[in-house]
């Protein structure tokens, strides 16, 4: 007698669903029983993905989400400095800088981070188009906003090597300690990072 499982068709949807990130073997498996209790929970979801696959797309230029047929309201400003460029893995990474309100250049976003390991190479990232954007635009000053674990120091490591070539001039955020943190929650790393970052006041 066979084991009992659920239909393929349900079988396959959890596999996807596992696939995503975040989420493991038991959570994909309550998510898409949840979305089966009740009927009216898929077709909503099923047009929105497919109006999402539609209709949004990566600018060209710097990488971030835009409505089909729609201009980049980051690329064609007027408004921002078209002379500085802060360089992100992933466009998500975009809001959290622009809600900030401390930055008003431009952005580009590389697509992740370098990874051996991963076999994740330059190729595999929008690296060229970066270097392309800094020829055409003449950049002053490009910001490498990549984030401070291994690979990404090597993915800043590579692209200011690629910019100081050019002739351009490659800064880094800041890191240290977080603000409203004592130093009883700080690692090590974190402290020796804010001892090299310090500034006068």
């Amino acid at each position: 007698m066979p084991a009992l499982d659920y239909p393929p068709p349900l079988q396959r949807m959890i596999a996807q669903i596992r696939a995503l990130p975040g989420l493991g073997p038991r959570s994909a498996e309550r998510l898409v029983l949840w979305l089966m209790q009740d009927g009216g929970r898929i077709e909503p979801l099923v047009d929105g993905l497919r109006d999402l696959s539609a209709r949004v797309h990566s600018c060209d230029q710097c990488g971030f989400f835009i409505q089909r047929g729609d201009e980049c309201v980051l690329c064609h400003s007027s408004k921002r400095n078209h002379q500085l460029i802060c360089v992100v893995e992933q466009a998500a990474d975009v809001l959290r800088l622009e809600r900030s309100g401390a930055f008003t250049g431009v952005y580009h976003v590389l697509g992740g981070k370098l990874s051996p390991l991963d076999n994740i190479t330059p190729e595999d990232l929008r690296i060229q188009p970066l270097m392309e954007r800094v020829e055409a635009q003449k950049v002053e000053e490009v910001i490498l906003a990549v984030g401070s674990d291994v690979e990404g120091e090597a993915t800043a490591s590579y692209l200011s090597d690629l910019l100081r070539a050019q002739g351009v001039a490659a800064s880094r955020l800041a890191q240290g300690m977080p603000a409203g943190g004592g130093l009883d929650h700080v690692d090590e790393l974190t402290l020796y990072q804010a001892l090299q970052g310090r500034r006068r006041m």
